[in-house]
């Protein structure tokens, strides 16, 4: 369960910033949209909007991050480059390590884990332990060395073996400590993912496809959807890449790599009815998924796995560019699966960036769950929520017309037109 994510001097992000997913005080869809531990209240999710430009992926791209250097092999090179750009606009940040930092909750005991690190080197880690409400640390790594305290005996010994661009979390994972076995699995449930760019996630659809228990749960979400097909057949034969012939374009081989598992190609078809003149069924036709489908079920199909396995297990889910190819009504009901009970029984949180307004009157969501993104003109990018927004030294209420007032320009976070009037023809 995640509290919160923070991130600073990492790209257009300057200033350490920070989405909590902590509950506020308001009292706003109580009943659908937080769920409670034994010590906090958790918002199910986040939506972030803003401008094209303004930080959105940064941001996203800023927790993919910190996933992938915590999940990095052991026995990766001394050499390997961490990936990690600082902010590059100002003298100060240049050459400075950027800071990563995530709070959440596993087993009803709070956990801070971050670092800072630049394209090479660790410079700080960290990692602190609340049973109750007082943390305690478990190690802190400094530039001059690691120190490991007594309630981290997995991380005993280990402190040498640690190389400068590895993170002493992972080293300690090697060993199967009970405390970091623990922590290595909730980062395993911190996924991120684009609907922008999401043929490469139909892996995880085909699996529970494939799965009774997981397909009764897709289709009946198809189903609720009205996507016009009555059905999905799935088949499978063994392929090999030196069927394809020399001259092949590259985007063509990439397209249908995504098609494969393992030595196995798989055809997804959807069947649907076909009638007579008197529109009477007299049989089935069935559609290529990829040629006769529409842009925004592939999109939709391709991330249903993941979506339904973190609905399934728990976790964090992060989409950047949800809307990309949705209409506004399925990107709705792709967010209220997260706050449903039917669907949404382990609390899974779902944060995710979007240009779709219409969600800000018919998504339903508080407003400590909406954040705006805005670059200044130094190009540093800020991240708010709605409710920490203040107009007049007051608070925004929670009747206001957020949709219209967003677009008319009133919390920022939206790009600067100009006079559309002024621009000749």
């Amino acid at each position: 369960m995640l509290l919160e994510f923070s991130v600073g001097n990492y790209l257009s992000f300057k200033n350490k910033t920070t989405l909590s997913l902590a509950a506020g005080s308001i009292k706003e869809h109580n009943d659908t949209n937080i769920f409670s531990t034994e010590r906090s209240s958790l918002l199910k999710g986040a939506v972030i909007y803003g401008a094209n430009g303004s930080g959105k992926t940064n941001f996203i791209r800023a927790m993919s991050t910190m996933r992938k250097l915590v999940l990095l092999p052991f026995k990766q090179s001394s050499a390997v480059e961490l990936d990690i750009t600082p902010f590059l606009l100002n003298t100060e940040t240049e050459k400075t390590p950027s800071f990563f930092e995530v709070v959440f909750i596993i087993n009803d005991i709070r956990y801070r884990y971050g670092f800072e690190a630049d394209d090479k080197k660790i410079y700080a880690e960290w990692l602190f332990e609340a049973i109750k409400n007082v943390e305690r640390p478990l190690f802190i790594r400094e530039e001059n060395g690691i120190e490991v305290m007594k309630a981290f005996p997995e991380g005993k010994d280990l402190e040498k073996r640690t190389r400068d661009n590895a993170l002493f979390l992972a080293v300690s994972d090697q060993f199967n400590g009970k405390i970091v076995k623990r922590i290595m699995q909730w980062f395993s449930n911190f996924n991120t993912i684009s609907g922008l760019s999401h043929e490469g996630y139909k892996g995880i659809t085909f699996e529970m496809l494939e799965n009774k228990e997981g397909s009764l749960a897709l289709f009946h979400f198809y189903k609720k959807l009205d996507l016009g097909f009555e059905n999905l057949t799935i088949s499978k034969r063994r392929f090999n890449l030196k069927e394809l012939p020399n001259d092949m374009p590259e985007s063509l081989v990439k397209e249908l790599m995504t098609d494969l598992d393992g030595p196995f190609k798989i055809d997804i078809r959807t069947i649907h009815k076909k009638y007579n003149a008197k529109n009477e069924v007299i049989g089935s036709v069935d559609f290529g998924m990829r040629n006769q489908e529409a842009a925004g079920f592939n999109q939709l199909f391709n991330i249903s796995g993941h979506l339904f396995d973190v609905l399934n297990k728990g976790g964090v889910l992060i989409i950047d560019g949800l809307d990309a190819s949705l209409h506004t009504l399925l990107t709705l009901a792709v967010t209220k699966l997260f706050n449903s009970k039917e669907f949404n029984r382990n609390n899974a949180q779902l944060i995710f960036a979007t240009h779709d307004t219409n969600l800000l009157y018919y998504g339903n969501y508080r407003r400590d769950q909406i954040y705006f993104v805005e670059k200044d003109q130094y190009g540093v990018s800020d991240m708010y929520s709605l409710v920490e927004y203040k107009e007049d030294v007051k608070t925004i209420r929670k009747d206001h017309s957020v949709e219209k007032n967003y677009i008319g320009g009133r919390y920022g976070a939206i790009p600067f037109i100009g006079n559309w009037k002024s621009i000749k023809k």
